[in-house]
């Protein structure tokens, strides 16, 4: 592909305006997401398990609208979706701010709407960047959009963890920004009026229904709950090391990823997008096993080794994310699009749901059986997707209206 300047980088995402939406946006989702928790046990009075069901309850019931959010994207609608999927978050939020101490099923609730947006974002922005780019460009570009996500998600996080100091009445004041930024943010991505063309003609009867990359994906969206998860059970619970190397190797993560998604994608361009993909679950497959061999190592080596190993992992998590989403708006017939798109987040999304579980269910047994487990399906993810046969595409339409 040819090289991106900033200002095309810009125009592929989506154009200004909606560059800004997305800031908003992810600072909003990063002052808030990393502390619902604590706001449902410090303002609200809920029991830490109680506010743990709730949050878990409402991400898993949120995956139901997916299937609806597909459908509305094949129907054209692209901004208004985007826009849709911050208002809502808006709801969260009020029905929040509404929610008095001790209420559990109003907190449900506000999980649950905020839950939606979240979980309709990710298929609507994609089939938006799809709309108005194409190619290597469009791989660039939801590069670039999931760079800028995760840098404003750590300032939103920092901007939120400065915050606590303030009590019970910072983090309701920190609640009531994120609906703002929720809202201005929504205001914006409407703005764009980006629209998908009508398509004409049936709907194509060879459009592969992906199986396999929904299954493969289930297995390498893991790789995102290890600096989260993984990680910190391991290092706390089986090496008692200090949980600082935990909160180091986070923040090291979100850098690399904010800093090298781009550059990685638009490198990885000269080969084709399953065989980056394939390659992604190779890298993921060897990191894990070097998290098993940074656990055998002398006690006072463990910790420094495991950080080591995580910028593996973080450059595997790089190549998987820069390729996964390309390949299936590569693959996707344009006129099922949206659909794709949104079983492709299904799968993400409910990976993401039970990985805290199987994770701590797995180093509960020893550190070998985490890694392992890990690295044999991964191996397998990654074998799947390297052995199934791509599907060549069809031309797509022209250009959408702005």
């Amino acid at each position: 592909m040819t090289k991106l300047t900033a200002q095309a980088l810009v125009r592929a995402s989506g154009g200004p305006r909606y560059a800004v939406a997305l800031t908003v946006d992810a600072l909003g989702t990063g002052l808030l997401r990393p502390f619902l928790l604590l706001y449902g046990v410090t303002v609200l009075r809920l029991s830490a398990t109680a506010t743990g069901i709730a949050m878990t309850a409402g991400v898993v019931v949120a995956l139901v609208c997916m299937p609806g959010v597909g459908r509305w994207l094949d129907r054209g609608a692209r901004s208004t979706v985007v826009a849709a999927s911050m208002l809502i978050r808006v709801v969260g939020v009020a029905l929040l701010l509404a929610t008095r101490p001790g209420q559990v099923w109003l907190f449900a609730a506000a999980v649950l709407f905020l839950g939606i947006g979240n979980q309709a974002w990710p298929a609507a922005h994609a089939a938006l960047v799809a709309t108005v780019a194409q190619g290597r460009d469009r791989d660039a570009a939801l590069a670039a959009g999931r760079s800028l996500r995760n840098a404003a998600l750590g300032v939103g996080a920092l901007l939120a963890t400065a915050c606590l100091a303030g009590g019970p009445t910072a983090l309701h004041a920190m609640a009531a920004a994120t609906g703002l930024a929720y809202l201005v943010a929504a205001a914006l991505a409407w703005s764009v009026h980006v629209q998908a063309p009508p398509t004409k003609g049936a709907v194509p009867t060879d459009a592969p229904p992906m199986l396999t990359l929904l299954a493969a994906n289930v297995i390498y969206v893991f790789c995102l709950s290890v600096p989260e998860i993984a990680i910190p059970v391991v290092i706390v619970t089986q090496l008692h090391a200090s949980p600082a190397w935990s909160a180091a190797i986070f923040v090291a993560n979100t850098v690399l990823v904010v800093t090298l998604q781009v550059p990685v994608t638009i490198a990885m361009s000269r080969f084709s997008r399953r065989t980056v993909l394939a390659f992604a679950g190779v890298v993921l497959a060897v990191s894990y096993l070097g998290f098993l061999a940074a656990t055998s190592l002398a006690p006072g080596w463990r910790a420094p080794a495991v950080a080591a190993v995580s910028i593996l992992c973080t450059l595997g998590e790089v190549m998987y994310a820069g390729s996964a989403t390309a390949l299936v708006a590569a693959e996707t017939p344009p006129q099922l699009l949206g659909r794709a798109l949104a079983r492709f987040q299904l799968s993400t999304g409910f990976s993401l749901a039970v990985s805290p579980a199987v994770i701590t269910t797995l180093a509960a047994r020893s550190e070998a059986t985490v890694w392992l487990t890990l690295t044999t399906t991964t191996v397998l993810a990654a074998t799947a997707i390297a052995t199934e046969p791509g599907r060549q595409r069809r031309p797509r339409p022209q250009p959408a209206s702005r």
